[in-house]
């Protein structure tokens, strides 16, 4: 048959048949293989002649409806079997991530929440849910856009909170930011200070792309200046540490404990927050463990990061 077809045709013709041809080899037997099958016996016959001709090769060998398998009908049943088997193991492998009870959500969340926030919302999720499981992955904004577009996730928190046609978002909290400096910076006696002031000083900050970059960006072009940035990273407490050796000077959300060397001031002008939302991608039912997870963040809205 059609040598010119490509592997995607032979799959569109091939699949229908295969569990088909895996039941008459099993069976030796037509009818049999029909009646487990529940399709017609005559039906089944000239689907095997059909799947024969399509393939160009003798699969069975005939005594009336008793049937044996050739060298080549052999050859093909151990690729069928293993073939069927595959798909059978990732229909149940679905079919367990969609459970109530014990299915999985994969969530992902930027590198800033993974040492408290998400950890929390976790244990008061599966105070209700203790079976569902959960595949965590942490990442920058826009790499976890990307895994929502390509199914690889199921809800991701982000910041700062994305404008696309074919996401949906919800805000569910803001984090104040701070100007990061030394601790024996012109500025560390005080408490609060306009972005502004920190004008000439040099920046260190996350990398282009990160979220947290381009909200320092727009804060500062807010306050009238570019940051000259000396140092950039790829993780808060690294750039907490680079402010603390005298580096340069950062916005950064809070500290998970107080980092000794720095002094973390209020930016009292423009305001520095940054808002944290949950998205996913719109048009795509949930599963009832992604549904249930959907419903809890929603309910923490204002309640998401701690005081």
């Amino acid at each position: 048959m059609r040598a010119e077809l490509d592997s995607a045709s032979w799959a569109a013709v091939l699949a229908p048949r295969l569990a088909q041809f895996a039941a008459v080899a099993r069976h030796e037997h037509v009818t049999r293989a029909a009646r487990e099958l529940g399709v017609p016996q005559s039906t089944l016959s000239r689907a095997m002649v059909r799947l024969e001709l399509d393939l160009g090769v003798t699969l069975f060998a005939r005594q009336g409806r008793t049937v044996s398998l050739t060298p080549a009908g052999h050859g093909f049943l151990a690729s069928v079997e293993r073939a069927l088997g595959e798909v059978e193991r990732s229909a149940e492998s679905v079919r367990a991530d969609a459970d109530p009870q014990s299915g999985r959500v994969a969530f992902g969340f930027l590198h800033t929440l993974g040492p408290e926030t998400v950890p929390a919302l976790l244990r008061a999720f599966r105070a209700d849910h203790p079976r569902i499981r959960f595949q965590l992955v942490q990442n920058y904004g826009e790499a976890m856009l990307a895994g929502l577009r390509a199914g690889e996730l199921d809800l991701c928190l982000t910041s700062p909170v994305p404008d696309a046609p074919d996401l949906v978002v919800r805000r569910l909290d803001e984090q104040r930011l701070r100007l990061v400096v030394p601790a024996d910076h012109r500025l560390a006696s005080r408490r609060r200070v306009r972005l502004a002031e920190a004008s000439g000083e040099l920046f260190v900050s996350l990398e282009a792309g990160y979220g947290l970059r381009r909200i320092t960006d727009a804060l500062c072009a807010e306050a009238g200046f570019t940051p000259r940035v000396g140092f950039e990273g790829e993780e808060a407490e690294t750039l907490r540490g680079l402010v603390a050796a005298g580096l340069g000077v950062a916005l950064l959300p809070p500290p998970l404990v107080p980092r000794p060397g720095v002094v973390e001031l209020t930016v009292t002008a423009p305001r520095a927050v940054r808002e944290i939302g949950v998205a996913w991608l719109g048009g795509h039912a949930d599963t009832a463990p992604v549904a249930a997870f959907k419903k809890f963040l929603l309910g923490r809205r204002g309640q998401l990061l701690p005081d």
